[in-house]
């Protein structure tokens, strides 16, 4: 299993970012996906997941709807699109198979930064 994850960057507050991870080393279309990041200091956290056709999405409650997860099973990648971003968004952001703690407790790929300030 291999994730490859990019789209990160500097953005001031309000600003957008869309997020990729290109999977590889196993059948994409047949599992669910997460997307969790990690802030400075803090444990793996939670964001957004999509069952394995797409047409379930479920978001942190902390989103409040800026955030916009998808898959494309025939590119086998997974987005997450960022809109209105805070500075509380600051984290480390990594994609998982599945949506359980046990499967984004670990991060498989090298991630992507994003890092939301002035």
């Amino acid at each position: 299993v291999q994730f490859v994850e990019s789209g990160g960057g500097v953005v001031q507050p309000g600003g957008s970012l869309r997020l990729s991870c290109a999977a590889s080393g196993f059948t994409f279309s047949s599992y669910d996906m997460t997307w969790a990041r990690q802030r400075p200091g803090k444990g793996p956290e939670w964001v957004s997941s999509i069952n394995s056709n797409g047409n379930t999405t479920r978001y942190a409650g902390f989103l409040k709807g800026r955030f916009t997860i998808s898959r494309d099973n025939a590119k086998n990648t997974l987005y997450l699109e960022m809109y209105n971003l805070r500075t509380e968004d600051t984290a480390l952001y990594y994609c998982a198979r599945g949506k359980m703690y046990r499967d984004y407790e670990v991060r498989v790929g090298q991630g992507t930064q994003v890092t939301v300030s002035l």
